[in-house]
């Protein structure tokens, strides 16, 4: 199996080189990757007829091949999925990202962009995100937050997440958005299916013009963050609130009135299940 492993944090990130380092277990992979943060970029590839990017070959201890581009995840996927990188793909993994993505952030995550790209492609994707401490905000976690970040831990659990996704293949692509508390696996109060939440463990409150001093007319946004709340149990962030990992399994972007079948996400889950439980027993 060809696994594609990316993320939105760029080329640099420790969390990417530890999940790509785990995927090895699996098959043959490749790391192409933003050679920048790309935070907050969805599956946003950037405006068609101003596309140029570069490619850099990178070296990453223990993967046998790594590529740098300079633009966001989703196009890093969209480039090899056209054959920019070599043979098709088997599987997308993105992350591991620090700051969950859930509820509303899904939407905004360059790491659940990724995911969504690759199965836009005809391919599996899944999204690793990690919780860090504060929370972070909207998906994100930067500086004195990552310290004593248990990285191996969630690549851990990415791992037993891509054997269950490949064990339970049925030939129509899924996107796995799974988040993942900042503990050692041992401590990890088990793990649930989880809804979508309404809204993450933190948001940007408000947003405010401050005039920039000698330059008339011009501004910066000045943003405020809100306080941490309590989510839902059942939900993505309420998961992580209690310390399970959240797996949750996204619907593709359809019009109300389409039936969709979701025989693929469901033998996904039931593998899923099985392997979890192996790992982490029932919530």
């Amino acid at each position: 199996m060809r696994i594609l492993v990316t993320n939105d944090d760029g080329i640099d990130s420790e969390g990417l080189h530890v999940l790509a380092r785990a995927m090895a277990e699996h098959g043959d992979v490749t790391i192409v990757a933003p050679d920048d943060e790309y935070s907050g970029a969805s599956a946003a590839l950037g405006a068609l007829h101003r596309i140029h990017p570069e490619v850099h070959q990178m070296r990453v201890e223990g993967v046998a091949e790594g590529w740098a581009v300079s633009g966001p995840p989703a196009l890093c996927v969209m480039f090899a999925r056209l054959g920019a990188f070599g043979p098709p793909f088997d599987l997308v993994v993105a992350g591991i990202n620090p700051g969950v993505n859930v509820g509303r952030s899904v939407y905004h995550s360059g790491t659940v962009g990724a995911a969504l790209t690759a199965r836009a492609g005809g391919i599996s994707g899944v999204a690793i995100s990690q919780a860090v401490r504060g929370f972070g905000v909207e998906g994100q976690g930067w500086d004195e937050m990552l310290t004593g970040q248990c990285w191996q831990s969630a690549a851990t659990v990415a791992s037993v997440v891509v054997g269950a996704v490949a064990a339970g293949a049925t030939g129509s692509p899924i996107v796995g958005n799974v988040n993942i508390p900042n503990l050692p696996v041992d401590e990890i109060a088990g793990w649930r299916h989880t809804t979508i939440g309404r809204i993450p463990p933190r948001v940007i409150s408000e947003a405010t013009l401050e005039p920039k001093v000698g330059h008339p007319g011009t501004f910066r946004v000045a943003m405020k963050w809100g306080d941490a709340v309590s989510l839902p149990d059942g939900t993505d962030g309420g998961a992580i609130e209690r310390d399970q990992v959240s797996v949750t399994l996204l619907g593709t972007l359809s019009d109300v009135r389409t039936a969709r079948d979701g025989s693929a996400e469901a033998a996904t889950e039931v593998a899923i299940t099985k392997a979890l439980d192996g790992l982490l027993g029932t919530a």
